[in-house]
């Protein structure tokens, strides 16, 4: 995956050759049996690192992981 912050998009690397989004079109979730964040797009779930992550939501993605505790039923820590 590659962010551009300043004209706020991004692109995934796909079998069929790069995919470019407006980073505000992308919502970041949090997958909690990977403990991983995670982008869909075209109903295909990319897993992203939490560096990656930040990147997009300063490009203009929203942000809507969960942040898991030890606590949580779902947790993996």
């Amino acid at each position: 995956m590659t962010v551009d912050i300043n004209h706020q998009t991004c692109s995934f690397d796909t079998p069929n050759g790069p995919k470019h989004y407006s980073a505000s079109e992308l919502t970041i979730i949090t997958d909690a049996d990977k403990a991983m964040s995670v982008v869909e797009v075209d109903g295909q779930r990319i897993y992203i690192t939490e560096a990656e992550a930040e990147a997009l939501t300063v490009a203009g993605a929203t942000d809507d992981r969960k942040h898991l505790k030890a606590t949580d039923s779902g947790s993996a820590i």
